[in-house]
């Protein structure tokens, strides 16, 4: 006898803690926080299972189609939360990805962070999304069904659990400006999100007296997985072909807002003949010679300009100057360059 998803899916619900449901209802496909890379889980405080509560969520600009670049998106997620929030972990118990699949968080057994006056009481569930309302695909909200039915069969979940309605988006790698004090350093990815290679470079004289605008003059990014694969790109290119100690800059920014670290605050780049020991070198990801930056980057280079004053990186009275001022180059593109003409302390 035929039997309809819909019908397949009550007949789980009236036999939730039946074993034969198991076979009926299917196990979402889990991928291991060891395969997806993340490192040790840090968080102790337990869930009293079954939780009353199911929270789901979406973390915008960080759309994924397939388990390695739901992998790499996670664990910039992991190193968001870590290292620029101070939590012990990704926020979710799971998330689920366009692919289908269903990546471990912090899995069954502990709180997340997700949701304040919810976790203890909980499970969060995540959708990657590309923005804000768009909809997850037809196989991830199959796969996350499974989890729920999963959740339940097994006591993590109580069958007559509720879903509140929460007035809340969850924006992980954009800052909120409206909410960050002036001075506040913007979402900074580590080299070991990107999984950079190891090196062993001069170190920088700081404070530095200059910051240097660059642009790449190569594809831009929109989307946290693309540009982590752009930077990595990018360190080849400079090591394996340029010969360079390192990737050239000691930060890029993408298209999607976020701040990637190249060889950081305190290693001298290899940007800028004659001041790669003096001047922080600041790259746009994409070519800027027709068509500006978007308003995230733009935000997020000027907020780590000023991080890189209130951390003692960079002098007071620094001075900014496009690459085009000290490098018979385009970069970084005409139409970035009309747009720093009018930042702070631009000197041509």
């Amino acid at each position: 006898t035929l039997v309809s998803w819909d019908h397949l899916k009550m007949l789980c619900r009236l036999l939730a803690f039946s074993a034969l449901s198991l076979v009926a209802c299917g196990s979402p496909t889990i991928v291991s926080r060891k395969v997806w890379g993340a490192s040790s889980l840090t968080c102790r405080v337990p869930l009293s299972l079954p939780v009353p509560y199911l929270i789901i969520e979406q973390v915008t600009r960080m759309q994924c189609q397939d388990q390695t670049s739901c992998s790499q998106v996670l664990r910039v997620l992991h190193s968001h939360y870590v290292h620029n929030k101070g939590w012990c972990d990704v926020a979710f118990n799971f998330l689920v990805g366009n692919d289908g699949k269903v990546y471990e968080g912090v899995g069954w057994h502990v709180q997340g962070l997700h949701t304040q006056g919810y976790n203890n009481v909980s499970l969060g569930i995540a959708f990657f999304g590309s923005k804000i309302g768009s909809s997850p695909s037809p196989a991830a909200l199959s796969a996350t069904e499974d989890l729920i039915f999963f959740a339940i069969l097994n006591g993590y979940l109580s069958p007559k659990y509720i879903q509140p309605f929460l007035l809340k988006e969850e924006t992980c790698l954009v800052p909120q400006h409206s909410e960050i004090p002036k001075k506040a350093c913007p979402n900074i990815i580590p080299r070991t999100a990107w999984e950079a290679r190891e090196t062993h470079c001069s170190q920088m004289n700081l404070p530095a007296k200059f910051v240097i605008i660059i642009h790449t003059a190569g594809e831009s990014c929109n989307e946290s997985a693309d540009c982590l694969i752009r930077v990595r790109d990018t360190q080849s290119f400079h090591m394996d072909k340029q010969d360079f100690c390192d990737i050239a800059y000691h930060f890029l920014v993408g298209q999607d807002g976020v701040v990637y670290e190249g060889v950081g605050w305190t290693i001298e780049g290899s940007h800028t003949y004659g001041y790669n020991d003096i001047a922080l070198g600041i790259a746009f990801m994409g070519n800027f010679v027709e068509k500006p930056p978007n308003e995230a980057s733009l935000e997020a280079a000027q907020s780590l300009i000023q991080c890189a004053v209130a951390m003692g990186y960079l002098a007071s009275n620094y001075l900014l100057m496009g690459h085009s001022d000290v490098s018979n180059i385009l970069s970084p593109g005409q139409a970035l360059y009309n747009i720093i003409k009018t930042w702070p302390h631009f000197k041509h």
